[in-house]
């Protein structure tokens, strides 16, 4: 069993940046891939970022460029560095950990319990 605790959510004015973390407590963490997803009120889970064992990235097109998704394997830690914010980003992120990488979320077999990001304008 993974678990997965979010961190680093916030209210941020558009424009700004924040970083999320994503702390696991396997120390297998660096077998697996780890996604970030989010969902917005009434709206579905929206992929965001993977992040393979060997750090390798994928990004959606609507935060390529914008987003920076890294890990720490000693720390346990996956980072996702967000920046140039928009009211549009606004959503609860989630963490997610799994043995594919993979835009489906269902894929994913370890899930955070989701940090809050609020872009104002």
């Amino acid at each position: 069993q993974v678990q997965l605790v979010e961190s680093g959510g916030g209210l941020v004015q558009a424009g700004g940046s924040l970083t999320l973390s994503c702390a696991a407590s396997t120390t297998t963490f660096g077998i697996y891939f780890v996604a970030w997803f989010r969902q917005a009120p009434g709206q579905d889970r929206e992929f965001v970022s993977f992040i393979s064992d060997s750090a390798s990235t994928y990004y959606s097109d609507r935060v390529k460029g914008r987003f920076t998704t890294s890990r720490d394997n000693s720390k346990k830690t996956v980072y996702v560095h967000m920046s140039d914010l928009q009211p549009w980003d606004t959503a609860v992120y989630y963490c997610a950990a799994g043995r594919v990488g993979t835009t489906s979320a269902g894929k994913y077999e370890y899930w955070g319990q989701g940090t809050q990001v609020t872009v104002s304008s």
